[in-house]
């Protein structure tokens, strides 16, 4: 005990001094621990420097002789260092098959203990070796299929995950035999981390989803609570998504589980997806009488879902609109409000005349003798079958804006929502240094206030805005920023100018542009003076500059920029003018403006209102974007590589979207999947042009071998190949 005491002391002493660290370990390498507590202590000081080194730890002789400590510590006569010394090697970056052997065998040994605690914690180590290396603990599978029945519920669920993780394909049917009679043994929180393990090794073995998928759906069918089904339902969804074959029987699955579910949130997740994906089966009929008898047996939530859902069938489905109709009209009496709201805006959207919707049952049932089946219009197919393109808070933003910009005037444009302004998210921190100071006010107040500029009224409604950015320091005697409004066919240039000077006014203050090329992309319009700055107040500046027509998607441009201004001399004290009162003329550098074209870009509007939501909605918006992929014509297609100078994916996702101006729809999800040391990672965009033009980016990061950095292979779908050649220009 008193050389682990001694030995914590020391680092704690030197643990800012790398090179002390080295020398201190180096010398107790050497034999001098006795202690079996202080050997472990400097094995974990051991795997630190080796950390620091990273790929290349053997190649110095410090870092080699730190790695023989830790394969000969492995033939310690204690059990804990033994242990340590086999995780520290597992742990270790860029560690190869066979390095890891040694201490796979002495995990091995530890599986047959009799002691729990080391069965215990050698099937942890080896459980994390799965992730990233299965098959080096290939060899562990026969000892580990032997503690699937241990009396320990932890050891026992450590294994089959495990194992889940290393087994072939033949040995699949035979895991899920034991599996089953294993599942009725354990705990909630045990069967979901089981039913993740089944659900990677269903994406590993796609053949084998027959057995894989029916084995979830039979403990559908299990007592268990909230969480346990709903990992189940989440399981099978992501495998809807990334299997297509498995849709048919999924969705028989989870419609049969729905006829005797206690949980409203699933049945209406259920009911959503059925909604989507059962048209487009092969048999779309056999599903709607699962969807009809929560019609008839639900509470009022469950019962609005699969209204909504049978109106989907309705609506893609015109052999059975009359019979999907009918059954509709028997929620028009429902007792509750949502339902039947929902029943009568299908009904309507579907092409029923307003009066046979409200006439009596006999009176209804004359009409529909003589009626002729009518298909819904198009932008009523569009309100049934698409979400709302924004969340209801979006919607109410864009709504006070569209109303800010003139929406009640008789000249403005129809309220409709290409024509609603744009309200984002705040977008992700870009490559430009954007303004920090403690009394800049949000970008939706700033749009607010220009709206309010009658010279700029007219211009249009904003299609987005930039966060302030600072084009001087700010303790410069004139402290400037600005903003960017893109709006359809102008850009407002919007400046923030400090005077820090206590002996002068600022008269007439504005900012000159002049263009860094001859493209002629852009022309100044107009610009708006800020009349007076005195010491410390901030007044504002605008400059509109009209994009060529000619050059429709060529967006970047490059300006020297130039604070203009009068200088009136004042006295600090009184502020009486001192000198000439109509000043002199004065001119001051400022950083140069840049338009880039991720700045006429915004985030999509989502297909599904996100938020926190669970993760098979995100799922559905996944299959979502393959349909509208496969709609965008291929003609517009462009393809681009290139190397990203990162080798962590989380990073390397973080930039893209970042120099993009938005986020990608499954981020969380790739922040996830960087945690399990994969080496590559796919995700997907859906990006908006000014000018309401849609975008769609198919993305895969591959970590490189040969240095450290990231393999980018990217499509970019639009309408037009010049604007997917623009958008995929932004990563280069």
């Amino acid at each position: 005990m008193v050389q682990f005491h001694a030995l914590s002391l020391l680092y704690e002493i030197r643990q800012h001094d790398r090179l002390a660290i080295s020398k201190m370990v180096a010398q107790l390498t050497r034999g001098t621990v006795s202690s079996p507590m202080a050997t472990c202590l400097l094995i974990r000081y051991i795997t630190t420097i080796l950390r620091g080194y990273g790929p290349d730890m053997l190649a110095s002789a410090n870092g080699r002789a730190a790695y023989q400590f830790l394969e000969l510590s492995l033939r310690h006569r204690s059990e804990s260092v033994i242990y340590e010394a086999a995780k520290a090697l597992i742990s270790l970056p860029s560690a190869e098959e066979r390095d890891l052997a040694p201490a796979v065998a002495v995990l091995q040994l530890f599986l047959s203990s009799p002691k729990s605690t080391l069965r215990l914690a050698a099937m942890r180590a080896l459980s994390d070796v799965a992730i990233a290396k299965p098959a080096a603990i290939i060899k562990c599978n026969d000892d580990m299929e032997s503690l699937i029945a241990d009396s320990n519920r932890s050891i026992a669920t450590f294994a089959i995950t495990t194992l889940l993780k290393t087994g072939s394909e033949a040995s699949i049917d035979r895991l899920m035999k034991q599996i089953s009679s294993f599942m009725n043994e354990i705990a909630d929180e045990f069967k979901i981390v089981v039913v993740t393990a089944i659900r990677e090794l269903c994406l590993k073995y796609p053949l084998k989803h027959r057995v894989l998928v029916g084995f979830l759906a039979n403990f559908l069918r299990e007592e268990g609570g909230f969480e346990f089904k709903k990992a189940i339902v989440d399981a099978i969804v992501a495998l809807i998504c990334a299997i297509p074959e498995t849709k048919e029987s999924s969705l028989f699955h989870l419609c049969e589980f729905i006829e005797d579910c206690e949980f409203t949130a699933l049945s209406t997740q259920i009911l959503h997806l059925v909604g989507s994906l059962g048209p487009t089966t092969a048999a779309p009929a056999r599903y709607i009488r699962f969807v009809y008898n929560r019609i008839i047996l639900e509470n009022a939530v469950v019962r609005a879902a699969a209204v909504a859902a049978l109106t989907k069938f309705a609506a893609k489905l015109p052999a059975l609109r009359a019979s999907v109709s009918v059954l509709l009209r028997r929620s028009l009496r429902d007792e509750d409000d949502e339902v039947r709201d929902r029943a009568t805006l299908a009904l309507r959207l579907l092409g029923e005349d307003l009066k046979s919707i409200l006439a009596s049952p006999d009176e209804q049932r004359e009409i529909s003798q003589g009626a002729v089946s009518i298909s819904p219009p198009r932008p009523a197919n569009q309100l049934l079958l698409e979400p709302l393109p924004m969340p209801f808070f979006k919607l109410a933003q864009a709504l006070e804006k569209f109303e800010m910009i003139g929406g009640h005037d008789e000249s403005s444009q129809a309220l409709t929502m290409s024509t609603l302004p744009i309200v984002e998210d705040a977008r992700p921190a870009a490559l430009v240094h954007v303004s920090s100071r403690p009394n800049s006010i949000s970008v939706d107040g700033i749009v607010s206030e220009l709206h309010k500029v009658p010279e700029l009224t007219a211009l249009g409604p904003v299609f987005r805005s930039t966060p302030p950015i600072d084009l001087t320091e700010s303790e410069t005697e004139y402290v400037v920023s600005y903003i960017k409004h893109v709006m359809l066919n102008h850009v407002v240039l919007e400046f923030m100018i400090t005077n820090t000077i206590d002996e002068q006014v600022l008269l007439d203050a504005c900012i000159n542009l002049e263009a860094t090329d001859d493209s002629g992309h852009y022309t100044v319009e107009s610009s708006i003076r800020a009349p007076e700055l005195r010491c410390g107040e901030t007044s504002r500046s605008w400059l509109v500059l009209q994009h060529d027509a000619s050059t429709e998607f060529t967006f970047a441009a490059q300006f020297v920029a130039e604070l203009r201004f009068r200088a009136v001399d004042i006295d600090p004290g009184t502020g009486e003018i001192q000198g000439d009162q109509g000043g002199f003329p004065e001119e001051y550098p400022l950083e140069d403006v840049e338009l880039c074209t991720p700045d006429f870009m915004s985030e999509a509007r989502p297909l599904f209102h996100q938020g926190d939501e669970i993760a098979s909605q995100v799922k559905i918006v996944d299959i979502d974007f393959r349909a509208m992929w496969e709609a965008m014509d291929a003609s517009g297609e462009v393809l681009e590589k290139c190397v990203l100078q990162t080798r962590e994916l989380e990073s390397a996702v973080t930039n893209i979207t970042a120099c993009l101006g938005m986020r990608s729809k499954d981020r969380e999800h790739a922040v996830d999947m960087v945690t399990k040391n994969v080496s590559s990672h796919s995700f997907h965009i859906v990006g908006t042009l000014v000018g309401s033009i849609k975008f769609l980016i198919r993305a895969q990061i591959q970590q490189s071998d040969e240095k450290a950095a990231c393999l980018l292979k990217m499509a970019v779908r639009s309408p037009d190949a010049v604007v997917s050649r623009a958008v995929a220009s932004c990563i280069k």
